[in-house]
């Protein structure tokens, strides 16, 4: 099952981000263009960090920038450091960090210096395991203070634009603008959800690194209330451990003049934002699940944000039905055949002669492919009740090793619109065991 990251955390220390300049273009660039990598709906962007490329999340939701999973990163060096304490989304306490002041960020075309940034030093905080590609850090508010920022989802590209009227005045032509609020270095915006056929009013945070559609928070506001039809799920995780609470359907969302229908929701439980200390009239989130369906362009400077459907648009909202998160966990080496066609050649005489019929050789070369394991199993769910355990390693999904497929691809299997059969062929404490197990709507 695909992660639903959520990174949120509040440091117990004094803030001064906006002192920080923030992204500046290099001298007579009015934009720039940065392809990135779109998995299980969270962006990854490459960032130089004091002349190192590293790859980040891209994430609207985050105040700082922050750095974790660097113990193969030992090159990067860091300034005037300082200790802190790390605080946020999940269950579990605070866990400790570092301030490093005075770094230089760079992005093709354009560069932030003395840059604030805060080092996670537990190495069991790792999104790399979740995603299938190393990631290093996250970048917020900095990432878009300064600029037009439009998101492409379908082209997979990032267009920054230097703020002048002309370019806004270009993107108003072809986009519907949408009134934000930037509370607190973060994005939020006036939406209605339909729950149990009730409209309701509700403030989100504008949180492209959410990959879910919509999160809101029970019990802050007397009508958000869990739908009757629900299961209990793993949604993310948190600086302060995972993050669970329960997922539902609900009939309608609307935001500005768009709507969706049955999208799937998510209501973490009290314990998990016991440390998220929320701006006033906060609901929720509105995630990537419904952001990548419009291009949309963030305009921090003037509380701006502009919307344009894409292909995606009508797109129907699908969860993982197994009830089972998979993660990557490192890589092995795998003999692979490759096929060799060669055309043998008669000699004679003096002549060389092509017989024109292809002789198939092979050889075998080794390559080095993901592992992927078990890392929770939802309680009752299909994979529990097929007897799949944490930590089983997978070895093959149906028929094919489970290692040709990326991570991605397993997750959207999970994920299918139809009740297919799945087999696992897991490794458990040195046995080889089998498991099928059907994908089930319950909602």
């Amino acid at each position: 099952m695909k992660k639903k990251l959520h990174i949120v955390f509040i440091l117990i220390y004094a803030l001064p981000i906006l002192g920080q300049e923030g992204f500046l273009f290099e001298k007579d660039k009015n934009k720039t263009v940065i392809s990135f990598h779109f998995i299980n709906n969270l962006i990854f962007i490459p960032v130089k960090v004091n002349g190192v490329e590293l790859n980040f999340l891209l994430d609207s939701g985050v105040e700082e920038t922050i750095l974790f999973s660097m113990e193969d990163k030992k090159e990067v060096s860091f300034f005037s450091i300082e200790k802190i304490t790390l605080r946020g989304l999940g269950e579990e306490e605070s866990i400790e960090g570092l301030k490093s002041a005075k770094n230089t960020i760079e992005i093709i075309g354009m560069k932030s210096t003395n840059q604030l940034l805060y080092i996670v030093l537990d190495q069991s905080f790792n999104l790399s395991s979740n995603i299938g590609i190393p990631v290093n850090g996250i970048i917020g508010f900095n990432f878009f203070k300064n600029n037009l920022v439009e998101i492409n989802y379908t082209r997979k590209q990032i267009t920054i634009y230097r703020d002048t009227d002309k370019n806004r005045k270009r993107i108003e032509r072809k986009f519907q603008k949408v009134p934000i609020t930037i509370e607190r270095l973060k994005p939020y915006m006036n939406s209605k959800v339909f729950l149990n056929s009730v409209e309701v009013p509700v403030k989100l945070l504008i949180d492209i690194g959410n990959s879910d559609a919509i999160w809101l928070f029970e019990n802050k506001s007397k009508s958000i209330k869990v739908p009757s039809k629900n299961f209990e799920d793993y949604l993310g995780q948190g600086f302060s451990g995972d993050v669970e609470g329960k997922r539902a359907q609900i009939s309608k969302f609307t935001m500005a003049d768009f709507e969706f229908y049955n999208p799937i929701i998510a209501f973490p439980d009290s314990t998990s934002i016991k440390n998220v200390k929320l701006v006033k009239d906060r609901s929720g989130s509105v995630g990537s699940e419904i952001l990548r369906r419009f291009t949309v362009v963030f305009d921090y400077q003037n509380q701006k944000m502009y919307l344009r459907k894409n292909g995606d648009f009508n797109s129907p909202f699908s969860y993982n039905k197994s009830g089972v998160e998979i993660q990557h966990d490192g890589l092995q080496w795998v003999q692979e055949t490759v096929r060799l066609e060669t055309v043998p050649i008669i000699k004679s005489g003096d002549l060389a002669l092509n017989t024109n019929e292809a002789e198939n050789n092979f050889k075998y070369k080794f390559v080095l492919k993901p592992i992927y394991l078990i890392g929770n199993v939802r309680k009752n769910s299909p994979a529990d009740l097929c007897g799949l355990q944490k930590g089983d390693v997978i070895f093959r999904v149906n028929t094919t090793s489970a290692y040709k497929y990326t991570l991605e691809e397993i997750n959207s299997l999970l994920k299918s619109e139809e009740e297919k059969w799945i087999t696992f062929e897991v490794e458990r404490k040195g046995k080889i065991l089998v498991f099928k197990f059907q994908l089930l709507n319950i909602l």
